[in-house]
């Protein structure tokens, strides 16, 4: 009978142990939280006393920490990105509208020839026309950012859209005297996804490859297994493989220089277009070539 109340004795001691050290590890577990939570130490939960359900709490508490960490610092990157998008916004469109002001001022003389007339209302109708695409692009980039921007998945056929977005571009195909090698299979493509705008991304990606191509472009339509594959390439000597990374972001520009009649958001528009129809965009260089790829799972 002593023996059962010794261990009676012993084993409710040991259980009056292990609670008092429990007690003390969530005293320091909280400790650190309050630490955490002031701002006093990025440390995360480390343990002294181990329990199998204290560690999971202790790892599901860290595995918290890492994601409030990541938006932490995404949320400083949009900040950042927030900051240089207006800036470039203000710059984009504070040129063709200080350009235009400028020529309006000129004709206000009554100096001038009339032929310096016509030239001055030729250039002031270019820099209205250029400030119209960056407010469209700009008007456009905030409607596909937003959570409700309508999507109508249906089956289409590639080909034909394909076409018909090509014949739209012969008479810049022609001024830039650019003869694009064009490979459409015969065989009809369909795919899944919104018509109108698959029709947008392949029209941001034949301008961006008239405006940057230093040679021809080649257009290929092809079907595998698995997917559908839309390859557009042209020569681009510019650019690099730090290009490439950011070549999606907004309001990137690689050649920072160069005149543009958008504000760099083609790209950009195209990617999240594609990503909204579950498919990709993507580009890698082959040599001097840009290759930019859609694919849409078939």
């Amino acid at each position: 009978m002593i023996y059962i109340v010794i261990i009676s004795v012993l084993a409710a001691l040991i259980i009056l142990i292990r609670f008092y050290f429990l007690k003390k590890e969530i005293q320091r577990i909280t400790q650190q939280l309050n630490q955490l939570n002031k701002k006093a130490t990025s440390k995360k939960i480390d343990l002294t006393f181990y329990d199998k359900d204290l560690e999971n709490l202790a790892k599901k508490i860290n595995e918290q920490i890492d994601l409030t960490n990541q938006a932490t610092v995404e949320k400083r990157r949009t900040k950042i990105e927030l900051k240089q998008a207006i800036a470039n916004i203000s710059h984009d469109i504070r040129t063709p509208m200080t350009s235009i002001l400028g020529y309006i001022q000129l004709l206000e003389s009554e100096e001038i020839s009339p032929e310096k007339k016509m030239e001055y209302l030729v250039i002031i109708k270019s820099g209205a026309l250029r400030l119209k695409v960056l407010l469209e692009d700009f008007f456009e980039l905030s409607v596909i950012e937003s959570t409700d921007y309508p999507m109508k998945i249906e089956n289409i056929k590639l080909n034909k859209l394909l076409f018909d977005v090509l014949i739209g571009f012969y008479e810049e195909f022609k001024h830039a005297q650019i003869e694009p090698s064009i490979n459409i299979p015969k065989e009809e493509i369909f795919i899944m996804a919104d018509s109108s705008a698959v029709k947008r991304v392949i029209e941001n990606l034949i301008s961006n490859a008239i405006k940057h191509s230093s040679g021809n472009i080649t257009i290929h339509l092809d079907k595998s297994l698995s997917t559908v594959q839309l390859t557009i390439m042209n020569p681009a000597q510019q650019l690099n493989e730090k290009d490439l990374i950011l070549l999606f972001d907004r309001f990137y520009k690689a050649d920072q220089t160069r005149t543009r009649k958008g504000a760099g958001l083609g790209l950009f528009i195209a990617k999240s277009l594609m990503v909204k129809m579950n498919g990709n965009l993507s580009a890698e260089l082959k040599g001097n070539q840009l290759l930019m790829k859609c694919e849409w799972k078939d």
